[in-house]
Order: C-alpha cells, then sequence, then structure tokens
C-alpha cells in the first residue's frame, strides 16, 4: 500500500463511518513498532505502522484507521479523545474501530549480542550488551581487571 491509497483510504473511512472529511494528511512511519498507528495532537496528522499493515488483512488495517480516526474526531470537537475517556469508547464501538493493534505471529525479537569479559582475579564470566573499557572498570566482585574474552551474537 502506498501513502497515496493510505490518504485515500482514511478519507473514505472518514466519511463513511464518521460523516465528517479527514483534512490532514495520513503517513507511513517506519519508527513504530509495537502500535498499528499514532494521532499527533499539534498538527492532527496520523501515523501508521507499514510493517504491521502489510501483514495484516483490511478488516483489520480498517480497525486500526477507525481508531485513530476518534482521537482524531474527537480532539477537533473537543471533546474526550483519550483511551479513558468515555466519549472515545462509546464513538469506538459504535463505529467498530479495534482497540488494541494485533499482534504479528512472524516477529521475532531480537538476539541481543553479549560481550563476555573474565575477572583476572576471581575468574567471573561477566556478560554485558554493550562493551566496556577494560583500563577502567574492574571486577565488581572483587576489583581485579577485566580481560575481554568475546563477542557472542
Amino acid at each position: 500500500m502506498t501513502e497515496l491509497q493510505l490518504q485515500q483510504l482514511v478519507e473514505e473511512i472518514s466519511l463513511q463511518f464518521f460523516k465528517r472529511p479527514f483534512k490532514h494528511r495520513a503517513i507511513f512511519n517506519k519508527r513504530l513498532k509495537t502500535t498499528g498507528g499514532r494521532y499527533h495532537l499539534t498538527d492532527h496528522h496520523l501515523d501508521f505502522n507499514p510493517t504491521l499493515f502489510a501483514g495484516i488483512s483490511q478488516a483489520e488495517q480498517a480497525g486500526i484507521i477507525k481508531h485513530e480516526l476518534c482521537h482524531y474526531h474527537l480532539h477537533l470537537l473537543k471533546k474526550g479523545y483519550r483511551h479513558q475517556d468515555r466519549d472515545f469508547k462509546v464513538l469506538l464501538a459504535k463505529v467498530g474501530g479495534s482497540r488494541y493493534a494485533p499482534r504479528l505471529p512472524q516477529v521475532k525479537n531480537k538476539v541481543k549480542r553479549q560481550v563476555m569479559y573474565r575477572c583476572l582475579g576471581c575468574g567471573q564470566i561477566i556478560t554485558r550488551q554493550r562493551k566496556i573499557n577494560t583500563t577502567r572498570y574492574v571486577c565488581g566482585k572483587c576489583g581485579e581487571k577485566l580481560q575481554f574474552l568475546k563477542i557472542v551474537s
């Protein structure tokens, strides 16, 4: 789906379900990871997660768009636009928007790299996610110097 198609879809859903026009921009934002979309209070544009949209059905996409349009229209009408507000919950149920973004089964957690060090005094193995300066840092158990071992990915 291109951003132009997204813009048209958001405008159509806004007119069909909310009976109000969507007059701002709807764009994809690659930095969104855990949410389906986001409404910006300052300039009223909508961001959507492109990887999530690529992996879900059109019905689920419409549910996410309806959710963000609820925030959009309620905020412009100066009503309760936040998740905990009654106005938001009532409108979301009325238009059939999704409350939560669906999970994608193929998204796997990245294996974080492990940097391993050994204490020269007590022999304790220390693992970190980032490298450390071995001339500056010492073992927390005995205070001796650390020796770099390896990086495990």
